[in-house]
């Protein structure tokens, strides 16, 4: 029997009221796995209404207890690691090393930005009067909403709700109507726990309903979307008019630099594992590489036969796969058609280039050569197991060539020479770089992109913050 799943809201599974649902299915098997509620407007204004009444009583309770309500989460979520590994390979199709993963660094997170509750802090200026004081408080924003993609549908569950949690805001979260019984799972576990109701809130449906409300609403502080950049576009128009605080992740088409004096193996290892994880649907990882003419020939070699050798299937049949299939029919013809337009431009299929298997959105690792800057597949986000591979003679032509793209999110080097990295540091216009390793980012950090790649950013410190708004009181005293 397919389960039908329930908005969150209040505390409380709520029956959904339409007649209308959307179906589930494993992207590896085309089988349907759930159905959800296909929600509504007011579905979403009920769910911030919940979160409203329920945020002055939440940031009531000092830090601390707050935090300990996260610590809280991530010890069930721990408990329950098993259930929601499987949950996630068999709606998401990662490999099911990735997906244990996820789970176990979404408790990590929670308990990270648990431990901020005696740490984030106000200020105190000095004041151009005698007898005065200048007051810097950090304060919340009140109720905040988040959306989120289907890639790391449970983690970013935790990237949204932690943060605001901890610093006594509440929150109202879509979950990707392509992964959403991962959040079924969560919302099991915070109701179990006894979350005070109206904290967390879960409705799903379509970005045009659901997310739109979410983004419009006057009843909303702080918009918080990781998505595609027409999604972004759409969430800042629909903010706009109350002038709510918007936090885009969008897309990235993410530069590898490959200098003479790398060493070869990392580079080679380390860029097709950032293309591989997630069969390339990661926003950060390498998607177009440019690699110095002196290492050009054994570099395309090496990484020829790793492409070769990556191994792909049904993650929920076998654990030594390296990726699995795309997320939809959609997404795989998508990247079919790119690869095909490559291929009619004059790019060069070195390996793979095609759809595989009978059953599933699988498409075979691919790696493109002969390719020209201003080629559609070096431009635009391919989110699929795709790279294509340039050659360069200067790093000057290479920083030039890696900041020649609308997006701005991630970019790496690979080079021995410390001379070499700090121009390249200095130069390359992202929000992050990554020097001889894969592109993954850390919870301390701070995971933000520059032009159409976002606006804010997430983790560490700096993400926190998003979350705070500012109140100066200036105190005279005789």
């Amino acid at each position: 029997m397919t389960t039908h799943h329930q908005h969150y809201i209040n505390g409380e599974f709520v029956a959904h009221q339409g007649n209308q649902w959307i179906e589930v299915t494993n992207p590896a098997t085309e089988a349907l796995l759930s159905r959800i509620p296909q929600g509504s407007r007011e579905d979403a204004s009920r769910a911030i209404r919940a979160a409203a009444a329920a945020q002055p009583g939440w940031e009531a309770l000092p830090a601390i207890e707050r935090g300990s309500w996260l610590h809280k989460i991530a010890s069930a979520i721990r408990e329950a690691e098993p259930e929601l590994t499987a949950t996630i390979i068999a709606e998401g199709g990662k490999t099911q090393s990735l997906a244990k993963t996820e789970v176990l660094f979404t408790a990590d997170y929670l308990d990270y930005m648990a431990e901020w509750a005696r740490r984030y802090e106000g200020e105190i200026i000095n004041s151009d009067r005698p007898n005065e004081n200048i007051f810097l408080f950090k304060k919340a924003i009140g109720v905040t909403t988040g959306i989120l993609p289907w890639n790391f549908p449970f983690f970013l569950i935790a990237r949204k709700a932690a943060p605001a949690l901890i610093t006594g805001n509440t929150i109202v979260i879509k979950p990707s109507e392509l992964t959403p019984n991962n959040a079924a799972l969560f919302a099991g576990i915070i109701h179990r726990l006894g979350l005070p109701a109206g904290v967390i809130n879960m409705v799903y449906g379509l970005g045009p309903e659901v997310g739109q409300e979410l983004a419009a609403n006057p009843g909303v502080g702080l918009v918080s979307l990781t998505g595609s950049v027409g999604a972004g576009i759409a969430t800042m128009q629909a903010a706009a008019k109350n002038v709510t605080k918007v936090s885009l992740e969008l897309g990235g088409k993410a530069p590898a630099i490959v200098m003479d004096d790398a060493d070869p193996e990392l580079a080679v290892r380390a860029i097709t594992a950032s293309r591989m994880i997630n069969s390339g649907q990661v926003c950060n990882c390498a998607e177009r590489v440019y690699v110095q003419v002196g290492i050009y020939d054994r570099f395309i070699q090496a990484l020829t036969t790793a492409f070769q050798q990556v191994s792909f299937g049904d993650p929920a049949e076998r654990s030594d796969i390296d990726m699995g299939p795309l997320i939809t029919a959609a997404a795989r013809d998508r990247v079919e058609q790119k690869v095909a337009e490559a291929v009619a431009d004059g790019a060069k299929v070195v390996v793979g280039g095609r759809r595989a298997g009978e059953r599933g959105f699988f498409f075979e690792p691919t790696l493109l050569t002969d390719v020209r800057q201003e080629m559609a597949i070096m431009q635009e986000e391919i989110f699929g197991p795709v790279l294509p591979v340039m050659k360069f003679t200067t790093l000057e032509e290479a920083i030039a060539l890696a900041n020649d793209c609308e997006y701005g999110l991630t970019s790496s080097i690979y080079t021995r020479d410390l001379n070499t990295t700090m121009i390249a540091l200095q130069k390359l216009k992202f929000g992050e770089t990554y020097v001889n390793r894969e592109n993954f980012e850390a919870m301390q950090g701070f995971h933000a992109g520059w032009r159409k790649s976002g606006v804010g950013g997430a983790d560490g410190k700096h993400g926190l913050e998003e979350y705070l708004q500012t109140h100066v009181a200036y105190l005279q005293f005789r």
